[in-house]
């Protein structure tokens, strides 16, 4: 959702990963779960400044991270497979940030090239 003040949130995520054969899929969940949050956090408010060479961010009071109030509804879906395992690392991180892109420019018709997402960009006309 892009409000008029240029303000967006995420309301409801829904991916499928295909990892092989799930040895346990409580954790293939969480780690997609987990994967989503914090890419969307990078996607709404990851930005890192500098200052005489120093990052500014020094902990969670100067660095937004997503709130519980503020995460959407995941439903993951596990691809049945007989491939052998392959691992999950962070795949839900490197997905997220583009589809949220996406969906900003099919709400706006706006291509963002730029993250963080900024509140300025989407108030502009297109």
């Amino acid at each position: 959702m892009v409000s008029k003040d240029g303000a967006v949130r995420v309301r409801r995520v829904v991916c499928a990963v295909d990892c092989g054969t799930v040895v346990n899929p409580n954790t293939v969940q969480a780690q997609v779960q987990s994967g989503i949050m914090f890419g969307a956090t990078a996607a709404l408010y990851g930005e890192i400044t500098l200052k005489n060479g120093r990052v500014e961010q020094t902990n969670f009071d100067t660095y937004q991270m997503l709130r519980i109030n503020e995460a959407p509804a995941i439903e993951v879906h596990v691809v049945k497979s007989t491939e052998p395992p392959g691992g999950m690392g962070e795949t839900g991180t490197s997905a997220i940030v583009p589809a949220i892109a996406n969906a900003i420019f099919a709400a706006t018709g706006k291509r963002l090239r730029k993250m963080p997402i900024d509140a300025n960009v989407l108030k502009q006309p297109v």
